[in-house]
């Protein structure tokens, strides 16, 4: 489609995928919890400092980066000797939805299409933005990579997907912020894919020429 808008992608598919953080809600909370809140803290309980804290997470996460264990929060509990789960809660106020897009789950609640959350977000990550956001009850159905055993950047996702919900590939739309999901989701045969060049909404857009690229959903409501 040369020109995007909701009504021309919403007519063209049966069933909508949308990706949950940097695609719906703000990646700034994560990328808060991640690059400063959690090293912080790591840097607290080893006595080093944060940049020292900061060196040593993003070797060990560097090795798990688009694997199951690297959403998993309680992996992350268990490997740093933290309560991730409690440190993400405390910090819940920074939660929020990307500008427009919760007008845009209104809007797309009143077409006639299903209307699919796919997530590599961990249960425990789901349940506190859920508690802040409600972002759940806009979907017919939620499925998270935990769930279904494999992220969504390894072909096994999609395999699994499809064994539940039977979906068309060519009638399905599939909007994510993650080039390497969107890579894996264009291999299985999803043919409309969108990607999110702005999913955190402190920092600059981050364009990529493999798919068409809109700032945020808010975007296709024109």
């Amino acid at each position: 489609m040369k020109h995007d808008s909701l009504d021309a992608l919403l007519d063209a598919c049966d069933t909508l995928m949308l990706d949950m953080d940097g695609t719906l809600l703000d990646l700034a909370y994560d990328n808060y919890m991640w690059l400063e809140h959690i090293p912080a803290a790591y840097a607290r309980q080893n006595d080093m400092t944060e940049d020292e804290a900061r060196g040593q997470l993003y070797a060990i996460m560097k090795r798990l980066e688009g694997k199951l264990n690297w959403y998993c929060l309680e992996h992350w509990s268990d490997a740093l000797n933290l309560d991730v789960v409690a440190l993400h809660r405390a910090e819940n106020k920074r939660i929020g939805f990307l500008p427009g897009a919760k007008d845009f789950l209104k809007t797309v609640s009143d077409h006639d299409v299903r209307l699919l959350m796919v997530t590599n977000s961990h249960q425990h990550t789901l349940d506190i933005k859920t508690e802040v956001t409600g972002i759940v009850e806009f979907f017919d159905v939620i499925y998270t990579s935990h769930a279904l055993g494999h992220a969504k950047e390894d072909q096994p996702f999609w395999h699994a997907l499809q064994d539940i919900e039977g979906f068309d590939r060519r009638k399905t739309a599939f909007i994510d912020d993650n080039v390497s999901v969107l890579q894996s989701a264009r291999d299985y045969g999803v043919e409309m894919l969108r990607h999110v060049t702005r999913p955190d909404s402190r920092r600059p857009a981050r364009h990529h020429n493999e798919f068409i690229g809109i700032s945020g959903v808010a975007e296709l409501l024109g």
